[in-house]
């Protein structure tokens, strides 16, 4: 990953498929277990994403200072950063209610769709890989027991002061844009997610101001982490990421019986902790039968939407 890097020329098509990956990462940070990094990988955007982040320094407001805000603007590759933000919001926003809902109705359905997704991702970032080494093998087993760990650890209680947000949204956002790890997660793992959730369904200004600080202060930071860790360890690094796809794979198994339950904000008894099942355990648990082949549907439908993705990404990689 280049240290200094010139905005991409593009097209208001090019614009408007920017959008669209941009509402598919969206979509994947509203799910727990799924990450938008994921998409941003696949769709050919991940490398520009993390420079044009880590584009904004100090040297950047020192040209904001002396040479105004065109030329500022075109350092942080601006345009690019505004039309991918303002896809994932749009997402956000009209899916965070679609998605809870399927969630609440057809889990094993959206579990499916997600799992398979990821499954298809896993295969193109591990392609990426030039070499295989000792390194890269210890890189990938680590990212896939942190993952695996990460999906199976309990929710905790945290408080909900200004300041608590603050840091989970720093440290959510971090995960967000790591291929494999998902922030939601994270949130849920911080006792955080059903509350940044609801905020944004229900318009809360000033939680959604405090949580998106957070994030900011923490993808400035993080990003440039990211960048050198591909600068100097390219390799171990993509294979770290493969293991984190990899053992993220159980937070989305779509067969899970709940274990444990909680009381919501509402006054309502909902599942708190789930724990990954067979097909068969599934159905004798729960009464559902036929779930197989819906599951089988979804997951397809999953791997053909990363093809989409990967095949978009080399085309316009082509035509560069």
């Amino acid at each position: 990953m280049s240290d200094q890097k010139q905005p991409t020329a593009r097209s208001l098509r090019d614009y408007v498929f920017l959008a669209m990956k941009g509402m598919g990462m969206g979509a994947a940070d509203v799910v727990p277990g799924v990450s938008g990094g994921t998409i941003a990988f696949i769709s050919g955007i991940y490398e520009e994403l993390i420079d044009s982040i880590k584009s904004i320094n100090l040297s950047s407001l020192k040209t904001l200072l002396k040479q105004g805000i065109p030329a500022f603007w075109k350092q942080i590759n601006g345009t690019f950063l505004i039309v991918l933000l303002l896809g994932i919001a749009v997402s956000l926003v009209s899916l965070a209610k679609v998605i809870s809902y399927g969630l609440q109705e057809y889990p094993v359905m959206i579990w499916s769709f997600f799992f398979g997704m990821i499954l298809s991702s896993t295969w193109f970032v591990a392609k990426k890989i030039t070499k295989v080494d000792i390194p890269g093998a210890i890189a990938f087993i680590v990212g896939t027991a942190v993952a695996y760990y990460i999906t199976i650890a309990t929710p905790t209680q945290t408080p909900e002061t200004w300041w608590f947000l603050f840091i989970s949204g720093a440290i959510a956002i971090c995960a967000m844009i790591l291929p494999g790890i998902s922030g939601s997660f994270i949130l849920l793992l911080m006792g955080k997610y059903h509350y940044v959730l609801n905020a944004v369904k229900t318009f809360d200004i000033k939680t959604i101001v405090i949580f998106a600080l957070g994030c900011v202060i923490g993808i400035i930071s993080f990003a440039q982490v990211i960048s050198w860790l591909f600068r100097k360890f390219h390799n171990a690094t993509l294979a770290l990421l493969t293991g984190f796809m990899v053992g993220s794979l159980n937070k989305v198994w779509p067969w899970k019986v709940v274990t444990e339950y909680r009381i919501n904000s509402k006054g309502e008894m909902v599942p708190f902790l789930e724990r990954s099942v067979t097909v068969r355990e599934f159905e004798m648990a729960t009464g559902e039968t036929g779930s197989l082949l819906y599951a089988l549907l979804f997951m397809a439908l999953g791997l053909v939407l990363i093809i989409f993705f990967e095949k978009l990404a080399s085309r316009k990689t082509l035509s560069a």
